[in-house]
């Protein structure tokens, strides 16, 4: 037997009322968890470090034998030397920030994305593609470089392509991604950190070097953390 006509419009507003209740629940399961991504992040708008155009802001630290440094089509160019660089002379955090940027080796076999940053009140630096082209990981942890300590990873790098690195460093951890994929998750307690022997705290605070090799950067820009940084 069918619904009786009244008993129908009944049922039917019924299932119309469930169907809102159960969107508006979507709805705000939806916003809830966009709100705690947002929380889990808690960042800040990006912030340029370079104009597309100039140096405007950088400085070549005084390395020995540097190649020459030269902005071409909206990318900072290291030419190659036994160690070539810029240092960023304004204001930068020591603690609670992440960097992103993309680089390219254009020529050589040795590391082209060398990122030196603050941790608190001491610095390290980032390798990437050193010890001959492939090792990447931070210099020094506990006095260790970047092809000893438990940060070190094996990875190859053709040369000429663009790759996205990004760096994150907050109160409790450093991580480091490139092209989305993590490289780098070490917990900063109790941990040492220091540059490499050599020319490496020219570039201190922020700065970015390669070795015996020609390289790109560009898109380099960074934003303040509140908290720890998305995967």
């Amino acid at each position: 037997m069918g619904m009786r006509p009244r008993r129908a419009a009944a049922h039917n507003e019924d299932m119309a009322v469930i169907d809102r209740l159960m969107l508006v629940a979507a709805m705000v399961g939806l916003a809830a968890g966009a709100q705690r991504g947002m929380s889990a992040e808690s960042a800040e708008e990006w912030i340029p470090l370079f104009d597309g155009r100039s140096l405007a802001g950088w400085k070549e630290p005084p390395f020995l034998t540097p190649g020459k440094v030269e902005v071409k089509d909206g990318t900072i160019v290291l030419g190659r030397g036994r160690m070539t660089g810029i240092t960023w002379t304004g204001e930068f955090p020591r603690s609670g920030y992440e960097i992103r940027f993309e680089a390219a080796r254009l020529e050589g076999k040795d590391y082209f994305a060398g990122i030196t940053f603050p941790v608190k009140e001491e610095h390290c630096s980032w390798v990437s593609g050193g010890w001959d082209g492939t090792v990447v990981g931070l210099s020094n942890v506990d006095g260790y470089d970047a092809s000893e300590n438990e940060t070190s990873a094996a990875r190859e790098f053709e040369s000429g392509r663009w790759y996205q690195f990004r760096l994150a460093v907050t109160e409790k951890r450093i991580r480091a991604w490139i092209d989305g994929e993590v490289v780098v998750d070490l917990e900063t307690a109790a941990r040492k950190f220091g540059l490499p022997f050599g020319e490496s705290d020219l570039s201190a605070p922020l700065g970015f070097s390669s070795y015996g090799t020609k390289a790109g950067l560009r898109k380099v820009e960074y934003r303040r953390l509140s908290g720890e940084p998305a995967r």
